[in-house]
């Protein structure tokens, strides 16, 4: 008898009246009108059963920190920055801590079981790094937690940068990270390219840096990241996150850029909601949009996912976990209104950004890992839409959360009901 079976589901790729057969945490079959005993059965009823979304560039360690010690009044990523350095000598790994199981919970009521975080390594203390060691300890039964080492104020501006960065590795972090248009020149921001990427390399990691979240064309660091991977043969390792000056470089050189990522096997990360927030702050009119060429890099074979970056922090007073909130602002920034397009939005924070993290055993398939997520929609388009209920969560085969179908009751003159 199976553990669980979920009956009359729709499959993210348009498969209807599906069953999905579960035993031991995985998927064991999935096929048209299944039905076989089971410990539990779900009718679905026509419903989205979609794999868990997934965040590929988030900051754990700033989340929910919003107002502490001030909030960033301009709103802006610099006056940000300074807050966070305004914040650093005032953290304890308990507040640290339990901020990120807070939000793990927020996470997982809206279907998000996998985050790659990128936690600060710039002082010397790695107060951030232990806390979220131990976040991603306590979590793991029900969220996976990906920790990158990351330079926020430049691993060569830094004294001592490159050190704490192998020492936070050393602790556990999974991902080498690196911020090269922050560093004080552009060569030395191409030489921590360099020499992140070989230290990377040295240990077998993989690598995924904010690269280029500016509206300088001339910020072209994400060619140095591609030929770094090229070159040291860290094909399908690499990430580039933010990737913002793309928006601003004149098209000839980015016909010659493209096709650079696309042979190296790096990926892209746009973060949406962010982008179109902090970039563009010095324009007028024309303004720009700020977020990177997604259908360009797409429609080139990049893997490209969309990340929520921040939520509640000291760079951006909103946000609540939710991705589809995520996929809905990347659909409008990038005008990605076609069928096809608002697809591979919603693909952008579910499989895609899967790749992007390397997860394994992701998707509704039999082998597959049963961590899928009941949408109260009927098609990954309309689930966008309607930023859809979470009806049910599931990680390899148990129940996280759930939630009752919202119903509004109406009394208008000759309307008067339930509205569906």
């Amino acid at each position: 008898m199976l553990d669980l079976l979920i009956t009359h589901a729709t499959l993210p790729d348009g498969r209807t009246d599906m069953g999905v057969a579960v035993q031991g945490g995985r998927i064991t079959e999935v096929s048209a009108g299944l039905t076989v005993p089971a410990h539990e059965t779900v009718d679905a009823q026509g419903q989205l059963l979609t794999p868990p979304f997934c965040d590929p560039h988030f900051h754990m360690d700033a989340t929910l920190s919003h107002g502490l010690p001030r909030v960033n009044q301009s709103g802006t990523l610099l006056e940000g920055i300074a807050v966070w350095g305004q914040l650093k000598p005032l953290l304890t790994e308990e507040a640290l801590v339990e901020r990120a199981l807070a939000y793990g919970d927020w996470a997982v009521a809206k279907g998000l079981l996998a985050i790659r975080s990128h936690v600060d390594t710039s002082d010397a203390s790695l107060l951030p790094v232990r806390a979220m060691l131990e976040a991603k300890r306590r979590m793991a039964p029900y969220l996976d937690l990906q920790l990158v080492a990351f330079p926020q104020d430049g691993v060569l501006r830094t004294p001592g940068g490159l050190d704490n960065v192998r020492r936070a590795l050393d602790l556990g972090v999974d991902v080498v990270g690196g911020i090269p248009h922050f560093e004080r020149t552009y060569a030395e921001g191409t030489a921590s390219v360099k020499l992140l990427c070989e230290l990377a390399a040295e240990r077998g990691l993989p690598v995924d840096m904010h690269c280029d979240e500016s509206d300088d064309p001339l910020s072209r660091h994400i060619e140095t990241l591609a030929f770094e991977t090229h070159r040291l043969g860290l094909q399908g390792r690499v990430n580039g996150s933010h990737l913002t000056s793309m928006h601003s470089m004149d098209n000839y050189f980015v016909s010659k850029l493209i096709p650079l990522i696309a042979e190296s096997g790096v990926s892209a990360v746009a973060n949406p909601l962010i982008n179109i927030t902090l970039q563009g702050r010095h324009d007028t009119y024309p303004k720009r949009r700020g977020m990177t060429r997604v259908p360009e890099l797409m429609a080139a074979g990049v893997t490209v996912a969309f990340g929520h970056d921040c939520v509640m922090d000291p760079w951006y007073p909103l946000g609540s976990g939710d991705m589809l909130e995520v996929a809905h602002m990347g659909l409008l920034v990038a005008q990605m209104t076609s069928q096809a397009g608002m697809r591979q939005c919603f693909e952008a924070v579910t499989t895609n950004a899967a790749k992007v993290m390397g997860l394994s055993g992701f998707g509704i398939a039999p082998g597959c890992d049963a961590s899928f997520v009941l949408l109260q929609a009927r098609d990954p388009i309309e689930a966008i839409r309607l930023r859809a209920t979470r009806l049910k969560v599931w990680r390899k085969g148990l129940l996280l959360s759930e939630t009752a179908p919202p119903v509004p009751h109406l009394s208008l003159p000759g309307r008067t009901g339930a509205l569906a």
